[in-house]
């Protein structure tokens, strides 16, 4: 009979290809985790992993293996998160992955109010980028993640929260119009400042200033908002930020910041989690807990009915 061990054992082997690794991740010794996706191989009666001098990697009956492991231990993780927390909204360990251009602009307004309303909650969190965080999620290691939307798979369900609008940050002068509203395909590529690559504002900058040619681009990429916002300050350039971002980030009178012309540059930040999962309960009020930390003025999105698609607002048959 298959263990739950063995496809646990199985399945970080999957994701890591080395059995030191592996062995690591599962807090076993690499005998250990060995011996048990040989037993698995035994019990199937299919070679599961082609071992190599040069290492491991999975047979193509491996591969199928590895993702019927993936939704069965899912599955599991969700049948005991239902039998943990089906009595109380929000209670026990909540496990939240967040993207660094959100996590430090909005957890400190966000979490005074979920521990006033949820005391019982012990908020675990993980501040990455997003492809990061939706493999882990996707895995089970978190639960929810706070992040730009769209996130693509079907696997996943999406609750859309706010829109935050992109400001274009410059140096100050004295002869700059704040109130000029720019067109986004005036922005000179050359000076545009950016986040190194895999952080999804940087692409959502590249997506909304159309113009830019790939030749034309800064190579300048850093990996934090609070790096690029002193670049602009000492005129080397300018960057879009966030308006969730501002209030934080631009502290020094060498920045201006300039909306754009409408519509209005903008990200949907919302929340994502596994559509199996049994706590929607919980992340509609954690989702409640953010919307009320926020400031008045903020763009708040309405609740999606069942099968809504958030960026045109009907239905996929509609």
């Amino acid at each position: 009979m298959i263990t739950l061990r063995q496809l646990r054992y199985f399945d970080a082997l999957a994701r890591h290809l080395h059995f030191g690794r592996a062995a690591e991740a599962v807090a076993v010794s690499q005998p250990a985790l060995s011996m048990q996706v040989r037993e698995l191989e035994a019990i199937l009666g299919i070679a599961l992993v082609e071992r190599r001098t040069s290492g491991i990697r999975l047979t193509a009956e491996g591969e199928e293996i590895a993702r019927r492991a993936q939704r069965i231990l899912s599955e599991t993780r969700d049948l005991l998160d239902y039998g943990r927390h089906a009595s109380e909204v929000m209670s026990g360990t909540l496990r939240l992955g967040i993207i660094p251009s959100i996590a430090p602009y909005l957890l400190p307004r966000i979490l005074p109010t979920l521990t006033r309303s949820h005391p019982h909650v012990e908020l675990q969190l993980r501040e990455t980028l997003t492809q990061a965080l939706v493999g882990e999620l996707l895995q089970g290691e978190l639960d929810v993640i706070l992040a730009a939307l769209p996130v693509a798979g079907a696997e996943f369900e999406t609750r859309p929260l706010f829109q935050d609008r992109f400001l274009l940050a410059v140096q100050s002068r004295p002869n700059l119009d704040e109130r000029q509203r720019v067109d986004p395909r005036t922005v000179n590529g050359s000076s545009l400042l950016l986040l190194e690559e895999g952080h999804c504002l940087r692409d959502q900058a590249l997506n909304y200033c159309e113009g830019l040619q790939p030749t034309a681009r800064s190579g300048f990429g850093a990996t934090s908002l609070s790096t690029v916002m002193q670049m602009v300050a000492a005129g080397y350039g300018v960057t879009l930020l966030p308006e969730l971002c501002a209030s934080v980030e631009v502290r020094d009178e060498r920045v201006a910041l300039l909306r754009f012309e409408e519509p209005q540059p903008q990200r949907t930040v919302g929340l994502v989690w596994r559509r199996s999962s049994p706590r929607k309960r919980d992340f509609e009020a954690l989702g409640s807990c953010i919307l009320e930390a926020l400031d008045p003025g903020t763009q708040l999105l309405p609740p999606l009915a069942v099968g809504e698609d958030f960026r045109t607002g009907q239905r996929p048959d509609a």
